[in-house]
């Protein structure tokens, strides 16, 4: 609630209290000449807000979004015009794509300078149009205030997202009347309509094989305690896409993990073989489907979402439920009858055991080496409940999702619907600092070298992260489906780059090892963990290892690939 009491204050000090007023307590970004009135404001707040100067604009971007991922406020990145706007690009976008509530302040040269080319004057809302739920050129200081609420509330509201606030020079430095105001909520969500809660509940009463199917939207809502209770309820197991990941505890024995191009192979089989699926925040996405013309051809589809363009978008359901997620699984769950299937928990339970098959063989066939799995199964011994893990793109990511085990909400940071190879060390950082906790970077070669030089950022600001490179000379996704799909021909996937990972951190001023026997690797990861700073593991693992299960681009689950040796359906 906004008080009476009013203050003169220049643009750049309205941005820095807004911020303030909004609960803002840190912000990453890059100072440059058309922010300099802004960063002057936040010398002046140190007291009251934290920046952190990163090595590079992406590096802040990512950073706010792995800040928001961990904790669920609004991310907030600040940089210059020009190239410093445009270098927000990448991550702006990686956030768009995985609904990660951002705001991110740009500066721009004065308004009578607008668009005569000035020094380092850009478009930048025009170039982020289609990457942001909304953005803003504000042009009177008296509209500023509330121009940054709004934007606040429009990035936390519904299906979150980013939104871009471009501020010109004489905007920053003119003065108006600041009145001060409280914390902006979200708008009120819509409820779905009582018919179509009856209508789910009639499918779901009367279905043998329930699966449900949990995403992003679900994941850090709070909705943990009620899904596990429908599964109960109604007696069916939980998978989850990329995005819901660490939404569920992997120790729920319903819960079988991620399903679709590289999912648990429990998982995507009894999402196949259900006869109905509830998906809750999910967009059944490609990765998640595959062929759709052959998904889920024998179920029916309920969909919870509080988009109404995700509904019917990708898959046909039979059920759609548009507006609050949680309201509506709460009014499903209340009205549900108590079933039980005891056919269909013999039908997965042999998807398990036969998963943990696969798994074995492919243990077996590498032998003794140094396997992804092997690695992960450190990792799980070693860290705890609280600790983040935070990855790049690439099989790393999938081996990721595939093994970690976690057993808190908001633990997982990675860049899904963008697939932004060099997002993990800023998120790392971000969600770090964000959370308090130690934090892993689940990182490959090809991807670290995209952004390592926020490295720097993690060694200023002694900042925890475990730094994990699975090392393995390639590009090890890419160079997977130059295997499988075009005749071994691998065009530019072998990187053949010289670079010394240890003496790289060493120049940082991080602490480094490199191991190749699973043996050093736990010695080094328990070193790890108690180093009060950035530790950097150079991990050498086999070029050849490849992320299994996989489902062909274009495939469905009757094309699963299981084993290398396994010839791939074109």
């Amino acid at each position: 609630m906004q008080t009476s009491k009013s203050e003169r204050m220049t643009g750049s000090q309205i941005v820095i209290e807004t911020l303030i007023e909004q609960g803002v307590t840190d912000v990453f970004g890059y100072p440059g000449g058309q922010v300099l009135n802004i960063y002057d404001e936040l010398y002046k707040a140190s007291d009251r807000i934290n920046h952190i100067l990163t090595a590079h604009e992406q590096g802040a971007s990512h950073a706010a979004d792995g800040y928001s991922r961990v904790t669920g406020k609004v991310g907030v990145v600040i940089a210059t015009s020009g190239p410093g706007a445009t270098n927000l690009v990448t991550g702006i976008a990686t956030a768009m794509l995985d609904s990660i509530p951002m705001v991110a302040i740009t500066g721009n040269v004065p308004t009578t300078l607008i668009g005569k080319d000035s020094f380092q004057e850009i478009n930048i809302t025009g170039v982020t149009l289609p990457i942001t739920k909304h953005n803003y050129f504000v042009t009177d200081v008296n509209e500023l205030a509330d121009t940054i609420r709004e934007a606040f509330q429009i990035a936390k509201s519904g299906r979150p997202g980013p939104v871009l606030i471009d501020i010109p020079k004489d905007v920053q430095v003119a003065e108006c009347e600041f009145i001060r105001g409280g914390v902006i909520e979200p708008y009120e969500q819509s409820e779905a309509e009582d018919c179509d809660i009856d209508r789910a509940v009639e499918i779901i009463n009367n279905a043998k094989r329930p699966y449900i199917y949990i995403g992003g939207g679900a994941a850090g809502r709070g909705m943990t305690k009620d899904i596990i209770a429908l599964a109960e309820k109604i007696d069916g197991y939980i998978g989850c896409s990329f995005m819901g990941l660490s939404a569920l505890p992997n120790s729920y024995d319903r819960f079988l993990g991620m399903q679709g191009m590289h999912g648990h192979y429990a998982s995507s089989m009894a999402n196949k073989e259900a006869d109905l699926i509830i998906g809750v925040g999910v967009r059944f996405s490609d990765r998640a489907t595959g062929n759709t013309a052959k998904y889920a051809k024998n179920a029916k589809i309920i969909q919870l979402d509080t988009d109404l363009s995700e509904i019917n978008k990708n898959v046909k359901v039979s059920v759609g439920l548009i507006g609050n997620i949680v309201s509506s699984f709460t009014r499903i769950l209340e009205r549900c009858e108590k079933q039980s299937h005891p056919e269909w928990r013999g039908i997965v339970e042999n998807f398990k055991e036969e998963g943990k098959r696969i798994n074995d063989i492919a243990e077996q066939q590498a032998g003794a080496a140094m396997t992804p799995k092997k690695i992960f199964d450190v990792i799980n011994e070693v860290k705890d409940e609280n600790t983040v893990i935070a990855t790049d793109v690439g099989q790393h990511q999938m081996w990721a999702a595939q093994y970690v085990d976690f057993e808190k909400p908001r633990r997982f940071a990675s860049s899904g619907g963008l697939g932004t190879m060099g997002y993990g060390l800023g998120a790392a950082i971000g969600a770090q600092i964000a959370s308090g906790d130690k934090t892993v970077l689940i990182t490959g070669d090809g991807s670290f070298g995209m952004n390592l030089n926020e490295l720097a950022t993690a060694v200023t600001y002694n900042t925890p992260v475990i730094i994990v490179i699975m090392n393995n000379g390639v590009l090890g996704m890419v160079r997977q489906w130059q295997t499988l799909f075009f005749g071994k021909r691998y065009s530019n996937t072998v990187l053949g780059r010289k670079t010394d990972f240890i003496k790289l951190a060493d120049a940082f001023g991080a602490k480094a090892e490199r191991v190749d026997t699973i043996e050093a690797f736990k010695a080094a990861f328990e070193n790890a963990m108690k180093h009060d700073g950035p530790y950097v593991i150079d991990t050498l693992i086999d070029m050849d290892e490849f992320v299994l299960p996989m489902l062909p681009p274009g495939g469905s689950i009757e094309d699963i690939i299981t084993a290398k040796e396994q010839e791939a359906k074109p």
